[in-house]
C-alpha cells in the first residue's frame, strides 16, 4: 500500500479543523483586512489629488510671479526712460526734441505695465493661497492611512495569532484612521 491512502491526523490538527468551524476568526479577519485595504485605497488616492492640485496652484503661482517680476522690470525700464525724457526736456531746448512727449508717452506706458505687474502679484498670491488650500487636507489623510495600514497588521497578527483583543485594537486604529480622514475634509 502507498503512503497516500493512510492518513494519519493528530489531536492538533483535529482541534484546529473543528475551531475552524465553530469560529470563523480567519474569514472575519480578512474581510476586515479588505475593507480597510479598500479604504486605505481610497484614502490614498484623495490625498495624491489633494497634493497634486496643490502643486498645480503652486507652479501658477510661480509663474504669476515670473510675470509679475517681468512688468515690473519693464516698468522700471520705462519709469527710467521718463525720468531721462523728463531731465532732457528741462536741459536740452525744446526746438531739438519734444522730450516732453516722451516723458508723457513713458508714463502711460509704464503706467500700464505697472498695473498689469500688480495684477500678476495679486494672481500669483491667491494661487499661492489656493495650494496651500488644498495641500492642507493632505497630511491629515497621510496620517490617517497610517492608522488604517497599522489596523491592517494588527488583524494581521490577530490572524497568527488568534489573539482577539488585537483585533479590537485592529478596529480602535481603523476607526481613528477613518475619523481622520473625514476631519480632513472639515
Amino acid at each position: 500500500m502507498s503512503e497516500e491512502e493512510w492518513e494519519v491526523r493528530g489531536a492538533h490538527e483535529d482541534a484546529v479543523e473543528e475551531r475552524a468551524h465553530h469560529e470563523p476568526l480567519g474569514q472575519k479577519i480578512a474581510l476586515f483586512s479588505a475593507i480597510l485595504a479598500t479604504l486605505g485605497a481610497i484614502i490614498s488616492f484623495l490625498g495624491g489629488h489633494e497634493q497634486n492640485d496643490a502643486l498645480y496652484y503652486k507652479n501658477e503661482a510661480v509663474l504669476m510671479k515670473a510675470r509679475a517680476s517681468d512688468n515690473w522690470a519693464y516698468y522700471q525700464a520705462e519709469d527710467l526712460k521718463r525720468h531721462l525724457a523728463e531731465t532732457s526736456a528741462v536741459l536740452v531746448p525744446a526746438a531739438t526734441h519734444d522730450y516732453a512727449a516722451d516723458a508723457a508717452r513713458y508714463a502711460r506706458r509704464g503706467k500700464a505695465l505697472r498695473a498689469a505687474a500688480e495684477a500678476y502679484d495679486r494672481r500669483s498670491e491667491e494661487a499661492d493661497a489656493e495650494s496651500r488650500r488644498a495641500l492642507r487636507p493632505h497630511t491629515k489623510l497621510a496620517i490617517a492611512m497610517t492608522f488604517l495600514q497599522v489596523g491592517i497588521a494588527l488583524a494581521s497578527i490577530s490572524a497568527l495569532t488568534r489573539r482577539r483583543w488585537l483585533l479590537g485594537g485592529a478596529g480602535l486604529f481603523a476607526a481613528i484612521g477613518v475619523a481622520l480622514s473625514i476631519a480632513a475634509w472639515f
